[in-house]
């Protein structure tokens, strides 16, 4: 497919060698626990896609970034998901550092390294049960001396095994007592940290989404982001940035395992030609909604505008994918279902876009109260 094929080229251009030596492991083997895929990602300079390139990284911008996913989605959906996890982390932390006086020396000396020293961020943000408040930290924050002891456990956490930083959002007291949000930037080898089996299904099974637990994990004030007078709302902007980097990354990789089925109905001329533009329309236009929405933000569309946005064509594209993905497999045939297994984990591998938060019925009633006109409030 042309557009598969463009969404290569960029990834190729980002990422030299990715694509290839991801195909040149089995299926099979790329979708796996304990594939080598993360390895590979931080190998070809996955790590800085989204880092500016003044901080030694590619400085992709929203468009290139989700045709980037597009591309790796098609041959690994489990790295796809993976890299959003990572990417999306990244571009909330740079929108961050983008104001003077925002970060304290330690905080600029981590993110500074994430391009060079290939590191990989794993996000411990409340993420996983769809209809949970996204905006609830999900690891408490008690005051020590020096900074916070924290526990909680998050799970799934994608990049669990490979992550060399963990972020968290935490709860701490405010200067009148009552808590705040804040953000936690943790070496993943700090003493407490644990990581344990929690993923149990073999879709997706690559992205290292098990279970990380913070038993009495000590962080320094230095390396805890809060809001601060000249930036009172630092920590909400933040999480804007980062919902909006989110929903545009995920939706796009999903798209990529659907156009991968796609592609191989046409390559083989499988069905007739009415259904195949069909299908391929179906595809097409589902990605066309995520460039359109990415393309704005990348123009400066952002706040609540973007949000809705984004979300408009996550949704419309989460049932375009999946109804694209199930007509792939049927085309494909019986004799192709029987003789592997490939292309039904792939069908498979678009449905947990629907998991992922704010699920529909939490967010119909403030888009519809967008759509009249009011206040953009997600939960």
């Amino acid at each position: 497919m042309r557009s598969l094929s463009h969404a290569r080229e960029v990834c190729e251009r980002h990422h030299p060698g990715l694509l290839t030596a991801l195909e040149a492991l089995p299926f099979a083997e790329r979708e796996a626990p304990g594939s080598p895929v993360t390895a590979l990602l931080r190998e070809h300079g996955g790590a800085g896609l989204l880092v500016p390139e003044n901080h030694g990284g590619r400085g992709a911008g929203a468009l290139d970034a989700i045709r980037v996913q597009r591309a790796v989605g098609s041959v690994s959906p489990s790295l796809a998901a993976a890299a959003a996890m990572h990417h999306f982390t990244v571009a909330m932390l740079f929108e961050m550092a983008a104001g003077s006086g925002r970060l304290t020396p330690a905080q600029t000396k981590v993110l500074h390294g994430i391009a060079p020293e290939r590191l990989l961020l794993a996000s411990g943000w409340a993420e996983g049960r769809t209809q949970q408040n996204i905006l609830i930290p999900s690891v408490t924050a008690t005051a020590a001396e020096g900074g916070f002891l924290l526990n909680g456990v998050k799970k799934p956490c994608s990049l669990a095994r490979s992550m060399d930083l963990l972020t968290a959002s935490i709860a701490v007291p405010g200067a009148d007592g009552a808590p705040e949000l804040a953000l936690a930037l943790l070496p993943a080898d700090s003493p407490g940290i644990s990581v344990h089996p929690f993923w149990g299904n073999e879709v997706l099974a690559a992205a290292e989404s098990d279970e990380v637990r913070l038993t009495d994990v000590f962080v320094p004030e230095e390396l805890v982001v809060r809001t601060v007078p000249e930036a009172p709302h630092l920590l909400d902007d933040l999480q804007t940035t980062g919902f909006i980097w989110f929903e545009l990354l995920i939706s796009a990789g999903y798209a990529g395992a659907a156009t991968a089925l796609v592609a191989t109905v046409l390559e083989r001329e499988r069905g007739s030609a009415g259904e195949r533009a069909a299908l391929a329309v179906g595809v097409e236009s589902a990605f066309a909604l995520l460039e359109g929405a990415a393309r704005a933000v990348q123009d400066g569309l952002a706040g609540e505008p973007a949000v809705a946005a984004v979300l408009v064509a996550r949704y419309a594209a989460q049932e375009a994918l999946v109804r694209a993905a199930d007509q792939a497999l049927e085309l494909l045939g019986g004799i192709d279902f029987i003789r592997g297994g490939e292309h039904t984990r792939l069908a498979d591998s678009v449905r947990p876009l629907a998991f992922h938060p704010p699920g529909r019925a939490s967010a119909a009633e403030p888009l519809l109260k967008w759509f009249a006109g009011g206040s953009l409030e997600l939960s």
